[in-house]
């Protein structure tokens, strides 16, 4: 089978770095998008690096999907065989406070990717959704016909694009749309290059232990030690990225299956774990003593979530491979190889005050040396 090409929105983000690398190495080409809202070039460029005699493969572009004229540009000058649509806003909290701001980029951005798709012929689809549109289910494991629901602004973009997916499929039965329900991303490439590094307050769990442990925040805040769980703590679903990625790769090839229809598939582990599981995991990789703030529980917060991935497993053949020590391994190398490279600035900016203020002494003193006439 030719080499496919594939169209990654979002492909400098956490997930979309990871996965334009797999798609690269299982010798897919590549053009990816980003507009670096919360992300950056230098994911890209390592990217590159990783892939080796891959990297001419990837092409990509400065974009924000709302560019109705620049998205065309790409189209009309490359021929995808499918897009993997990854872009968009993802902070629980942001989109509570600036919901248009959520609605504007995750939807306008999302309809104009489907209408730009549609006048070019490209009409096959894998969209990463979430498992926040289960909202907070009653039972355990989730199954993709669990009743669907919203909690905040971002849970309701996922699930209204899930929705116009399925009326797109219901138009016009030529799409093929697979779409990707995920639980809990965590982990980073083994090499330490790539991995996540959220701006400002991280949302997540172990972004938050990662910053802790590199003592960039004081202590862990653990809402919620009273749950019925084995130790009081919330349970979910932590899935490695490159888990996660490999997932991607899973859907893209099952859309080649002539009776693809508008299929959901849910990727997770199937397994839950629980947040000082999780801490004490990382505390084992990492060397390092997590202090713990113990706060009362959030308003809404479910007490068990994880996923059953028996349809995933059977249909796209695909599995996990990476444990939660895994996880919490590639995690720490992320966290500890960044350390070393902001120690390294560090200390060249520190050389640098010592050299230029020496220099400044030197001309100071030479300028007003004892005994020495001020002037020509």
């Amino acid at each position: 089978m030719p080499s496919q090409s594939v169209l990654v929105t979002g492909g400098a983000g956490y997930i979309g770095s990871h996965t334009v690398l797999q798609l690269l190495l299982s010798g897919y080409h590549v053009f990816a998008v980003d507009n670096f809202d919360n992300s950056s070039e230098t994911a890209i460029n390592r990217v590159k690096e990783l892939a080796g005699e891959f990297a001419n493969n990837l092409s990509f572009s400065k974009l924000d999907l709302r560019d109705r004229a620049a998205l065309e540009k790409i189209f009309s000058t490359n021929k995808f065989d499918a897009v993997i649509h990854f872009a968009g806003l993802k902070a629980v909290g942001e989109s509570v406070d600036k919901p248009l701001l959520y609605f504007d980029n995750n939807l306008v951005g999302t309809i104009v990717l489907f209408e730009v798709m549609a006048a070019h012929g490209c009409k096959k689809l894998v969209f990463s959704s979430s498992a926040t549109v289960y909202g907070w289910p009653k039972e355990v494991p989730c199954t993709e016909e669990f009743p669907l629901s919203a909690t905040n602004p971002y849970g309701r973009t996922k699930l209204i694009i899930e929705e116009i997916c399925r009326d797109i499929y219901r138009a016009d039965s030529d799409w093929k749309v697979i779409l990707l329900r995920y639980f809990n991303p965590v982990g980073a490439h083994p090499s330490g290059y790539i991995g996540e590094d959220p701006r400002g307050i991280p949302n997540n769990l172990m972004p938050f232990v990662q910053q802790v442990a590199v003592g960039r925040r004081p202590a862990l805040t653990v809402f919620g030690n009273d749950y019925k769980t084995t130790d009081g703590t919330g349970v979910r679903d932590y899935i490695h990225v490159l888990d996660l990625a490999d997932g991607h790769i899973a859907a893209l090839r099952k859309l080649n299956d002539p009776k693809i229809g508008c299929e959901v598939y849910n990727l997770g582990t199937g397994k839950g774990t629980s947040v000082l599981e999780m801490v004490n995991a990382f505390e084992q990789a990492s060397g390092k003593k997590i202090p713990l703030a113990m706060a009362g529980r959030r308003p809404g917060d479910a007490e068990i979530v994880y996923a059953s991935t028996e349809k995933a497993e059977r249909e796209l053949n695909w599995k996990t491979k990476y444990s939660i020590d895994d996880m919490c391994r590639d995690q720490w190398n992320r966290a500890s190889k960044n350390l070393l490279w902001l120690w390294c600035i560090c200390r060249f900016l520190q050389l640098m005050s010592m050299i230029v203020g020496y220099s400044i002494y030197v001309l100071f003193w030479g300028l007003f040396e004892p005994g020495r006439p001020i002037g020509p």
